[in-house]
């Protein structure tokens, strides 16, 4: 597991030299909360209700619209 968090932080510390902290981290959170979603369903079998799903759905648009439509410059 250490492993795998050790190149999680290697990639993310990649991705930030050609994206603006504030982006990579908003992508970063989104997809731990998609992914985490997804795994409690496949996995564990939860259920998800119509808000966290509408919930999902926001973050993301909101990865996309920050990624098509933010005027961020990378270093």
């Amino acid at each position: 597991m250490g492993y795998a968090l050790a190149g999680c932080f290697f990639f993310f510390s990649q991705a930030l030299k050609s994206i603006p902290l504030g982006i990579a981290y908003a992508i970063w959170a989104g997809l731990g909360i998609v992914l985490t979603a997804a795994v409690s369903v496949v996995i564990f079998k939860q259920t998800l209700d119509l808000p966290a799903i509408l919930g999902i759905l926001l973050i993301i648009i909101g990865v996309i619209v920050m990624n098509v439509f933010s005027k961020t410059n990378a270093h």
